[in-house]
């Protein structure tokens, strides 16, 4: 069912994202509405003893333009484009420029790194399909997209439904406020209202975490901060990362100091069954490691917000199913 959104709602989330509304921001859905449970998995049980374990890289790293026949790339390659599950709303990883319409940022940049080593040229071989947090896992099993990198957070449960690449950034929960909030930490969310989006491990660590808290969800961060600037909640939880383009975006908020109370270890999601793609995507990663590549993108995007001295995670491998 489709939704119409008021014009209001329109014109605070552009005037949120940039002074002038130079773009239709993707419409917020009504956050009361949950979206379908993703389907069951038909894949063996998966062993985790630890979540970020991932497959090894492949023994030699195909050349771009040459994948090995019959695998997951050599059929990206076919087709000529990767397509890849984004987000378009989350400033500084993945957000659409008002300017030039183009959706950037530091995961968009994984993405197009992992595009030029199947293709090896420098043509805009990539299909961004923009997708909820709920839409992640759905996708995958689907085989809608060969990967999702929308600041993913690794663990477990998701281990069951879909693979994981190596781990490529560390993150961190924290709360988004208005500037004269009384709240403070976790133990000062009773009775407040905190709004995640829904199918977020964000929502899932509020109801342990602060359990007298009052969680809200939405479609989106962006979802969320509407929410927010209409008084109805009254913090926002999420990724670091995603809070400081939120506060950006918005003078009267800002995201409290302090150690962040949960470790969000972000992963390249791809279909459980291609395998192939993980060691692929993790011998990317390495190159990314190896030439700078990952520095220079962190440096780009998130280096003036979250402080610089940030390193790419080291990989962990071992992974056999």
């Amino acid at each position: 069912m489709i939704r119409r959104v008021s014009s209001a709602a329109i014109t605070l989330t552009c005037a949120l994202l940039v002074a002038g509304c130079g773009y239709s921001p993707t419409p917020v859905p009504d956050p009361s509405v949950a979206p379908p449970a993703p389907p069951a998995s038909a894949a063996p049980p998966v062993v985790c003893a630890n979540p970020l374990q991932s497959y090894a890289p492949l023994a030699t790293q195909p050349r771009p333009g040459q994948m090995p026949q019959g695998s997951t790339m050599a059929k990206i390659l076919q087709r000529g484009r990767l397509i890849a599950g984004v987000s378009a709303d989350t400033y500084l990883l993945a957000a659409r420029n008002p300017i030039n319409g183009q959706i950037e940022g530091f995961d968009i940049d994984m993405v197009k790194a992992i595009a030029r080593a199947i293709f090896g040229d420098d043509k805009d071989r990539v299909t961004l399909r923009v997708i909820s947090a709920s839409d992640r896992i759905p996708v995958l099993q689907k085989h809608e997209v060969d990967i999702v990198a929308r600041n993913m957070t690794i663990n477990c449960t998701r281990w069951r439904d879909i693979a994981f690449s190596a781990e490529y950034y560390r993150s961190g929960q924290k709360l988004l406020v208005r500037k004269e909030s009384k709240i403070r930490d976790l133990s000062t969310l009773a009775s407040q209202r905190v709004c995640a989006p829904v199918g977020t491990s964000s929502i899932d660590n509020i109801v342990k975490l602060a359990p007298k808290a009052k969680p809200v969800t939405a479609a989106n961060h962006t979802g969320c901060l509407v929410l927010f600037q209409q008084g109805k909640v009254d913090a926002i939880t999420g990724d670091d990362t995603v809070l400081a383009g939120l506060a950006s975006q918005d003078p009267y908020a800002v995201v409290l100091k302090g150690e962040p109370f949960t470790a969000e270890p972000y992963g390249i999601g791809v279909p459980a069954d291609d395998v192939d793609m993980v060691r692929f995507i993790n011998g990317v990663l390495a190159d990314l490691r190896r030439d700078g590549g990952w520095q220079r993108s962190y440096d780009r995007w998130l280096g003036k917000t979250l402080g610089v001295g940030a390193k790419q995670p080291k990989a962990e491998y071992g992974r056999t199913r």
